[in-house]
C-alpha cells in the first residue's frame, strides 16, 4: 500500500478507496468512491476541494467554517500544519441529513445513522444491499499492517459511553464489511466488539496513569513514549495522534467528574 494508490473494497461492487496520504502518512486516511448511478464520495479528507457536500448536524460549519476550524486546531495541535483551512461552501450546495436519512444514489442507496460519540456531528452510512458500513471514526482506527483496531479519542467531543453505544448500534445492523475512514476496508467479524474492549481499556489506562502521576502533561508524555504505532505511521504522526487521544480522554474524564 502507498500514498495515492487506489483499491477496491472487497466484496462490494463498484466501490473504491484511495490512500490520501493524510498527514504525509500511508495507510492512514482513505476516501471512498461509491461508483453508483449517482456516484458518491464518502469521507472528505482534510483539503478544500468540493462540488457537492452532504452534511448532518454539522451543516452550518460548511457555510461558516470558522468554529470548526478553530475546534480542529485545538484538537489536533501541531498536526494542523497538514490541513488546508476550509473555505465556506455555498449554502445551496449543502443538503443537511439526519439520523435515518436515506440518500438515493440511483442504482443503490445509503442510510445515515447518527453516531455522536466521537464527535457530535458524526454520521455513518449503511449500504444495506452490499451489507457494508462506512463507519467514519465510530469504530476506531483500523491498521491493516497489524490487522487490528486502535483507539481514537480526540477532544473536544469524545464520550466513552456514547462511543460504546455507537459501536453496539452498528453491530446490531450486522454489516459484513466495515469501511474505515482510517484506514481501508475489513471484514466486520468481531471488530466492533473488539473496539469496545480497546477503547474501554484505553480510557481506563489513561485514568490510572493520571491518578498515579497527578500531572496531565506527564500523562501525555508517558503514552507518547510508550506507543509502538510509530513503526507503522512514523514517529511524527504517531506522537501527534497519541497526544491528541490522551488529551481527549483527559477532557472526557474532567467532564465526567464535573
Amino acid at each position: 500500500m502507498g500514498i495515492g494508490d487506489v483499491y477496491e473494497v472487497d466484496g462490494m461492487a463498484d466501490c473504491y478507496y484511495v490512500d490520501t496520504g493524510m498527514y504525509d502518512t500511508a495507510e492512514y486516511g482513505s476516501v471512498y468512491l461509491l461508483d453508483a448511478e449517482r456516484p458518491a464520495i464518502i469521507d472528505s479528507g482534510i483539503g478544500t476541494n468540493y462540488e457537492r457536500v452532504l452534511a448532518g448536524s454539522g451543516a452550518t460549519f460548511l457555510s461558516d467554517p470558522e468554529r470548526i476550524w478553530e475546534g480542529t486546531k485545538a484538537a489536533v495541535g501541531d498536526q494542523i500544519r497538514y490541513y488546508t483551512e476550509p473555505k465556506p461552501v455555498p449554502v445551496d450546495a449543502i443538503e443537511p441529513i439526519h439520523d435515518g436519512t436515506t440518500v438515493d444514489l440511483g442504482s443503490t442507496s445509503v442510510t445515515a445513522h447518527h453516531t455522536p460519540g466521537h464527535a457530535f456531528h458524526q454520521v455513518v452510512f449503511h449500504d444495506r444491499e452490499a451489507s457494508a458500513m462506512f463507519i467514519a471514526d465510530a469504530a476506531g482506527i483500523y491498521v491493516p499492517t497489524l490487522d487490528a483496531v486502535r483507539e481514537t479519542s480526540p477532544p473536544p467531543g469524545f464520550d466513552l459511553e456514547q462511543v460504546v453505544a455507537d459501536a453496539r448500534s452498528i453491530a446490531r445492523m450486522t454489516p459484513e464489511t466495515l469501511c474505515y475512514a482510517h484506514f481501508g476496508d475489513a471484514p466486520a467479524d468481531d471488530r466492533l466488539s473488539e473496539y469496545v474492549d480497546v477503547v474501554t481499556r484505553w480510557v481506563e489506562a489513561v485514568a490510572r496513569k493520571r491518578a498515579e502521576l497527578a500531572d496531565d502533561p506527564a500523562v501525555v508524555e508517558h503514552f507518547v513514549e510508550a506507543t509502538d504505532i510509530g513503526e507503522v505511521w512514523g514517529d511524527a504522526k504517531a506522537d501527534g495522534e497519541v497526544a491528541m487521544n490522551v488529551r481527549g480522554v483527559l477532557q472526557y474524564l474532567d467532564e465526567r467528574e464535573a
